[in-house]
């Protein structure tokens, strides 16, 4: 059965306006995990998707969020009296925001003298962004690294991303996108020219499971993927593709999905991709959705055993695809 796809969010003001600005969560020196080498890595803000187990909860929303750090916080009570709007008050349990009233203007954050407000995305300009990546070109020569753009999903901001990544490129740096696939073809052909490396999430195949997990079916991403395989088999400068799949308990963690996962990448996608990252789950964001005053249905969810680990990884070896470019990551549960 035909799913069909609604239209994807109106693009925010990044767009609008040349490409010049974004709306940027935050940027992460030093990273080893969005591709090869030390990188820097450009964090969106706003995404199509909204997986149960996202582990950047604070990216899904194109708007600015504003949370509160307990640690930090010294209760003296002015952010309280800072708020227009009155959303924030003293509880039993500490600092209360209704977030019906917040309307995350940062006045809060500006005032708190012990930074225990924090907003949560800002706009950027391509300029600024550029010259603070440029920053740390040094160590991106030295061990072989670069700019990834991650989120959220920089593609929903294709022009700056788009511009960021030609920008990067003409100055020289190694560019890198982690993206969810779930965006226009065209966003993804304005970028692919300017890529040296695509982190491609592959989730699910089935459609209807798909979209119980995130909120949209697949009909999209998986296209889209086949467009980045058509664009590597036609150009010689062409990128790498990895494609990382998550290894979620109860959802995507078992054999069935990998098996499946697997025989579509061994039938379609294969002679085009370096690697496929089996990416174990983690419960390290449990913080983020409490001080989102979010619900996380993982909340008490366990890590994957070393044993899950390795069976998974082996039977994704098993499934078709050349098991050498097959590579399970992330930490597992410690047993008493």
């Amino acid at each position: 059965m035909k799913i069909e796809e609604k239209p994807l969010p109106a693009p925010p003001d990044g767009e609008s306006t040349g490409g010049e600005k974004a709306i940027i969560l935050h940027t992460q020196r030093l990273s080893t995990e969005d591709g090869p080498g030390i990188r820097t890595t450009v964090f969106f803000k706003g995404c199509p998707l909204n997986c149960a187990w996202c582990h950047n909860p604070e990216s899904i929303s194109f708007k600015p969020q504003v949370h509160w750090m307990e640690t930090r916080c010294i209760g003296c009570g002015i952010c309280i009296k800072t708020c227009p709007k009155g959303s924030l008050k003293k509880t039993e349990n500490g600092l209360e925001r209704d977030r019906s009233l917040c309307e995350a203007c940062g006045r809060c954050a500006a005032e708190c003298p012990a930074g225990a407000q924090e907003v949560l995305g800002k706009e950027i300009g391509l300029a600024e962004l550029l010259e603070e990546l440029l920053k740390d070109k040094v160590y991106y020569d030295k061990s072989g690294g670069g700019v990834t753009l991650s989120g959220g999903e920089p593609l929903a901001q294709p022009e700056f991303s788009a511009r960021l990544l030609q920008r990067l490129k003409e100055e020289g740096v190694s560019t890198a996108l982690d993206t969810c696939g779930m965006c226009s073809p065209s966003a993804l052909e304005r970028t692919l020219p300017y890529l040296d490396l695509i982190l491609f999430d592959l989730k699910e195949i089935d459609p209807n499971l798909h979209r119980e997990f995130t909120g949209r079916g697949n009909r999209r991403i998986l296209d889209n993927l086949l467009l980045v395989r058509d664009y590597i088999k036609a150009h010689e400068d062409r990128p790498e593709l990895w494609i990382r799949t998550p290894l979620i308990p109860g959802a995507t963690a078992n054999r069935e999905t990998i098996e499946r996962i697997g025989s579509f990448i061994h039938e379609n996608m294969e002679v085009v991709m370096q690697r496929w990252e089996l990416c174990a789950f983690n419960n390290l964001c449990r913080d983020k959705y409490r001080r989102l005053g979010l619900e996380w249905q993982y909340a008490t969810t366990q890590l994957l055993r070393k044993e899950e680990l390795l069976d998974l990884e082996q039977i994704a070896r098993q499934s078709g695809p050349n098991p050498e470019i097959i590579f399970a990551t992330g930490a597992t549960r410690v047993e008493n």
